[in-house]
């Protein structure tokens, strides 16, 4: 579904994505883990079209990014991105009038499980609240590529239960989730593969329970390992 080549992103004489080589298949939930500054945000604006790479290739289903490739990408970024007038009603209609594929319907749905109200106001919501109500327009839509960028920040542990609900739900044969966290204890029950970002490297990639098997070691334990 989407593969990457030699990527890179530089930005003056700093390096945030150096030389990353993935292939990420349908069906399956990654983990993209890694300490703040390790690259993990910029290579999700990459392959959602927000940043263009300084080298290396970038393909979704074959095609390079761009404005076709954005239809099937839904991005969650950790920065707030809504307008200070809006209510979580004018958040879904916002989102309605960019992508074809967003249901209002879902979105209703979803910010019901989440107990927030249509009515709220953006500006007035805590960031416990913004997080819950970011997954549900971004799991709104009906794409193909889900990029959730820290979705558990700011979350309770009961919030969390939901939100990594509402990620499972997504889930099927020909949709793909990349996650990142550093809340790795709780996305290694339900991640299929991980990804670990060091200094914008990809140092290491591949099954989680391979990795597990042939490490001897949890996900957790390795995460602590690696950036220790």
């Amino acid at each position: 579904m989407l593969e990457s080549s030699n990527l890179r992103k530089t930005y003056l004489n700093k390096v945030a994505v150096d030389d990353v080589t993935l292939r990420l298949e349908q069906g399956r939930i990654y983990a993209m883990l890694g300490p703040n500054g390790s690259g993990k945000t910029t290579f999700m604006k990459m392959v959602s079209g927000i940043v263009k790479p300084t080298q290396g290739t970038l393909f979704y289903k074959n095609k390079p990014i761009g404005v076709e490739t954005k239809k099937e990408i839904a991005y969650m970024s950790t920065e707030p991105y809504f307008y200070a007038y809006m209510t979580v009603e004018d958040v879904g209609k916002y989102y309605k009038d960019f992508f074809e594929d967003f249901d209002d319907a879902r979105y209703k749905k979803l910010i019901a499980e989440m107990d927030l109200s249509m009515n709220d106001k953006v500006t007035k919501l805590s960031s416990g609240m913004m997080a819950k109500m970011k997954i549900a327009v971004t799991m709104a839509r009906k794409a193909k590529l889900f990029l959730l960028d820290e979705p558990l920040n700011g979350i309770d542990l009961i919030a969390r239960e939901k939100i990594i609900k509402t990620i499972l739900s997504a889930v099927s044969e020909d949709t793909t989730i990349v996650v990142s966290s550093h809340l790795v204890d709780e996305l290694e029950t339900v991640v299929d593969s991980v990804i670990f970002m060091k200094n914008g490297k990809n140092i290491l990639f591949g099954d989680a329970e391979v990795i597990r098997e042939e490490r001897g070691k949890s996900i957790v334990e390795l995460y602590k390992e690696i950036y220790s």
